[in-house]
């Protein structure tokens, strides 16, 4: 059986370098598994949806049919997207057969400090786009199946780590 790990959380939270190296362990014993990220999946897209609260529900409900169809060919799918709606987590829930949920929790000052996007501070260049959890609200997941607080302390190494150990892959 193929899984979907649907790595979500905040901008700045750690998702893709998390799931990066996640993807590498993963992919050692299981080839059958691709590495999806939010930001390249919109370029692949056509760049076609804006930032508002509407646009970003369309956008997240790609990511699910695409998820979808791949782990029922049975590829192992790791993606990471801020997610930041109920409604898209339960579809993927109910429609996407071996759905794991992955919650990277991070404070508000660490997103401050991370801030690589400058979208905390005001200086980017996007100047169109809302900040989830901030212009949006973001709906923090009810109920993954695992939650990384993702604050100093912990390397990427040992958060994937984790991660092998909650779903039991060697």
């Amino acid at each position: 059986m193929a899984y979907v790990y649907w790595i979500t959380g905040l901008s700045g939270a750690g998702k893709t370098t998390i799931g990066r190296l996640f993807y590498e362990r993963l992919k050692d014993t299981q080839p059958a598994t691709v590495f999806l990220d939010g930001d390249i999946l919109r370029r692949v897209f056509g760049e076609d949806l804006g930032y508002s609260e509407e646009d970003r529900r369309r956008c997240a409900m790609r990511y699910s049919r695409i998820c979808q169809l791949l782990v029922r060919q049975e590829i192992n799918v790791i993606i990471c997207t801020i997610s930041m709606f109920h409604a898209v987590r339960e579809w993927n829930r109910i429609n996407i057969p071996g759905y794991r949920e992955i919650y990277i929790k991070v404070s508000l000052h660490t997103l401050y400090d991370r801030d690589q996007k400058g979208l905390y501070s005001g200086n980017t260049a996007e100047a169109d786009k809302t900040v989830a959890g901030f212009h949006i609200p973001f709906e923090e997941p009810a109920d993954p199946d695992l939650i990384l607080q993702n604050d100093d302390g912990i390397t990427p190494e040992e958060q994937v780590n984790k991660i092998l150990v909650k779903f039991s892959i060697r």
